[in-house]
């Protein structure tokens, strides 16, 4: 294949990704209809189903956001070829905001969250026996107005950020287009934070009060970095099925698929390295409302599935990434990111389903819940992906992904 100019580079979107879009929405339609029958044969199954799969394809979306602000704050080439998949991820906010109606719904039902039930539903003495003598934990914060407003704040932050950093980004894609550097920089920075504390204290009402009598400080940290691996995770795959077509096969360097490996090896060290701090802060606090957490998970089975994402989705990954060639071929690489974002899943099962269940129980709406919820999403991601040119080729940093690299000419891959 012979090398072609920046200049001459198509950097719409290929046919395939339409095509992955029309799939998409078929796969989620049709679970989503499963999922309905659920919802009215087993309503209980169908939301513990339904937090599981939003809070994974939440954490891909602000995980996006969060490396594509991280990308205008320190530059390279590694984030622009991506950064149009990553704004595409981005965006679905809104429909996620929309996705979060049946976690408020199952709330005002009373179902999911022990605080939101009658004290007479509560199954779990211990967190009954929590709400009895902490009911002013419940009224103060753990209430539903509070949780709907709270909510209502984090996706209008979320979708802020994602509104201006998208609107800057269009103004790129045509001659003459500003250099919008320093705006970036300056919703960037603040945005990161925002980011940092909004989703902790989502993790607290969404994912942590699954069980009121239990706390953690650091327990928001797992859920971000979570998110940024996932979501990372996510680019990588995207670029691999690109990678077969222009503009995407003339843009990929191998200095830039290494730069992604590297970046999911710093995620995974960093979440094992969160994920062990709580664990051994509180095994030597041994305080009795904060080992709950783990005495449901090293027991009835579930410490053999935290042993597993011990070794598989820390030990093994963390080995395989040491390699610099490894890092540096999409073919293999991709692999990798897709058995990492089940992981997240699996991770995410471990968190939330042992709220529910004493012994490890893989219920039909764990699977079909998520699916549809996926179908759904990844039919708009695709939608937004083809609504733009692939890179912003009026973009100030574009010249560090157009420019000739002359070890790796455009369109030959790395074969290593």
């Amino acid at each position: 294949m012979s090398p072609v100019p920046a200049n001459q580079l198509d950097l719409t979107a290929p046919p395939v990704v339409k095509r992955i879009y029309q799939r998409s929405l078929m796969v989620g339609v049709v679970f989503a209809i499963g999922s309905v029958l659920l919802a009215i044969m087993n309503p209980d199954q169908f939301y513990r189903g339904y937090l599981l799969g939003f809070m994974c394809w939440l954490g891909v979306a602000l995980g996006s956001m969060a490396i594509l602000m991280i990308r205008h704050l320190t530059g390279g080439g590694w984030g622009m070829v991506i950064r149009r998949i990553l704004g595409a991820a981005m965006r679905t906010l809104p429909l996620l905001a929309i996705l979060f109606i049946p976690i408020i719904i199952g709330v005002a039902q009373h179902r999911i969250y022990p605080w939101a039930m009658p004290l007479d539903s509560v199954r779990d003495p211990y967190i009954k026996e929590h709400l009895e003598k902490h009911g002013f934990i419940k009224d103060a914060y753990l209430n539903f107005s509070g949780f709907l407003i709270r909510a209502i704040i984090y996706f209008a932050i979320w979708n802020v950020l994602s509104f201006l950093l998208s609107m800057w980004s269009r103004q790129t894609d045509r001659p003459g287009a500003p250099d919008n550097t320093q705006k970036f920089k300056a919703v960037a920075g603040p945005g990161l934070i925002l980011y940092g504390f909004t989703i902790s204290f989502a993790a607290i009402d969404w994912v942590m009060s699954l069980d009121p009598s239990w706390i953690s400080t650091i327990f928001g940290l797992i859920i971000l970095i979570g998110e940024v691996l996932s979501a990372m995770c996510f680019a990588v795959v995207v670029e691999r099925i690109l990678f077969n077509y222009k503009p995407m096969s003339e843009m990929l360097k191998p200095e830039f698929v290494h730069d992604h490996g590297k970046w999911m090896l710093t995620f995974i060290m960093v979440w094992a390295y969160f994920s062990f701090s709580q664990w051994l802060i509180i095994w030597a606090g041994n305080l009795p409302n904060e080992i709950t957490f783990y005495t449901k998970r090293l027991s009835f089975g579930w410490g053999k599935i935290g042993l597993f994402l011990v070794l598989f989705h820390f030990a093994v990954p963390f080995v395989i990434l040491l390699s610099r060639p490894f890092k540096r071929n999409i073919r293999k690489l991709v692999w990798l990111a897709i058995w990492l974002i089940l992981m997240r899943w699996l991770d995410l099962f471990w968190i939330i389903e042992p709220n529910f269940s004493k012994g490890v129980a893989v219920t039909i709406a764990d699977l079909v819940v998520p699916i549809a919820i996926g179908g759904i999403w990844l039919a708009y991601f695709f939608r937004n992906l083809n609504a733009l040119p692939l890179l912003p080729a009026y973009d100030a940093s574009a010249g560090e992904v157009l420019e000739e690299d002359p070890n790796h000419p455009r369109g030959i891959p790395e074969n290593t």
